[in-house]
């Protein structure tokens, strides 16, 4: 792949999902469906009660519908394409990423913002349907705005790197599916895509402290819906900053180690 073209990576899953429209139907259903249950579901629980774990029902309801819509930013079908880092370390082509003239960090790189451009326009177009439908509520002011945008950002540059340390987990064990299952839930639990963690225990809320999964969502779906004054976001940005730093040179040192693994016959 020459140099001026690597750009074209980035259209992989994204061309895999548009060439196939009964897929983009049952995304639209799901995520309809999904919008709606959960909806549902946050106005059922605050039907008796003003205030729950500092959350009022619209700022839960909102919370809520933005994390499934969020949902949507890495949620692909890439084994459609069967282009994933498993698969290919199960068929033992993985070797191909090494012998392009794109290196192989830089080719994930341009798919995974591929991606996450295609799932940012899904996720967009259901936040201004909700919002017009008045199922999610507008930020409070500019100023909550462009601090969400920023912190989104940098959320989903936490997630990416967190999503490319458990591809990389493939050079060392080939075979790693319950792994990565057991490792998205977690994903999903920790940065409150399941349910706001301030629902958890203290102990539960502490600990997610320390990992990077909360500076993927719970931090910015906070800020938005108010959870975390604005006096606080500095601080939180720095946080998510710190992280995709630390992460960016973990999985660099993890992508040196991971070619010495590879050998010509493939896996």
């Amino acid at each position: 792949m020459a140099a001026p073209y690597a750009w074209r990576a980035a259209r992989v899953t994204p061309l895999g999902e548009l060439n196939a429209p009964p897929r983009m139907t049952a995304v639209a259903l799901r995520l309809a469906v999904q919008v709606v249950l959960v909806w549902s579901l946050w106005r059922g629980l605050y039907a008796h009660t003003g205030t729950t774990a500092g959350l009022s029902r619209d700022q839960a309801v909102t919370y809520a519908v933005l994390a499934v819509l969020a949902s949507r930013l890495r949620e692909l079908d890439q084994y459609a394409g069967r282009d994933t880092v498993l698969q290919h370390m199960h068929f033992g082509t993985i070797v191909y990423w090494y012998l392009r003239p794109l290196p192989p960090q830089r080719y994930y790189a341009l798919r995974a913002a591929g991606e996450q451009l295609y799932g940012l326009a899904w996720a967009l177009t259901g936040y201004v349907i909700c919002l017009a439908a008045g199922i999610v509520e507008p930020p409070r002011s500019a100023a909550v705005a462009g601090v969400f945008c920023v912190s989104m950002l940098l959320g989903q540059w936490v997630l990416y790197y967190v999503m490319l340390v458990l591809d990389q987990l493939c050079f060392w064990t080939i075979r790693n599916t319950a792994a990565m299952l057991i490792l998205l839930f977690a994903q999903n639990l920790l940065s409150g895509v399941y349910a706001p963690l301030w629902f958890f225990p203290d102990w539960f809320v502490t600990m997610s402290a320390f990992l990077p999964f909360q500076a993927t969502l719970s931090v910015p779906l906070s800020l938005y819906v108010g959870r975390i004054p604005l006096s606080d976001a500095a601080f939180q940005l720095c946080v998510q900053a710190a992280w995709v730093v630390a992460l960016a040179l973990f999985t660099r040192l993890l992508w040196r180690r991971a070619a010495r693994r590879v050998i010509s016959q493939g896996g």
